[in-house]
């Protein structure tokens, strides 16, 4: 299901677009957390330990899902880790693997920033939106959702 040749000026035009406008939301998103700054690749981290995600219990697995290199997961994990926000144990399983879990002021920080953030987008919408409007969101967010499948 690909586009034609000649639609490729139009999908990088919608590429530079979105490109912008998604960096937008996510400045005034950070605008909206909670206490205490945090990277988006320390944010999106959280989040996905957060959400217990099939394969994000690892260095590397967080790697793998982030599309980054180990080495700069490692420095993201240190830094939550400094923080208080993760911790890294033996695997029972297999004392050769860490495993990352949140703490609690971890989880509450992963939560609370993610409902800020939810709060504010849904507000902003309904304020700014009508029901087609919303309608034609929830139908982009689904196509979005495609660019990141494997």
């Amino acid at each position: 299901m690909s586009t034609s040749a000649s639609d490729a000026p139009k999908a990088a035009a919608v590429a530079h677009d979105l490109r912008v406008v998604v960096g937008r939301l996510r400045r005034r998103m950070r605008e909206v957390a909670t206490d205490g700054e945090l990277s988006p690749s320390q944010v999106s981290v959280l989040s996905r330990l957060g959400k217990g995600e099939p394969g994000a219990d690892t260095a590397s697995g967080l790697a793998a899902l982030e599309h980054v290199r180990p080495q700069s997961m490692a420095t993201t994990l240190a830094a939550l880790e400094d923080a208080g926000l993760i911790r890294r144990d033996p695997d029972p399983a297999d004392g050769r693997r860490l495993v990352v879990t949140l703490t609690d002021p971890g989880r509450e920080r992963a939560v609370g920033d993610g409902q800020a953030h939810e709060q504010w987008l849904a507000r902003t919408m309904a304020e700014r939106f009508d029901a087609d409007e919303l309608a034609v969101l929830a139908r982009a967010c689904a196509l979005l959702a495609r660019l990141d499948e494997q």
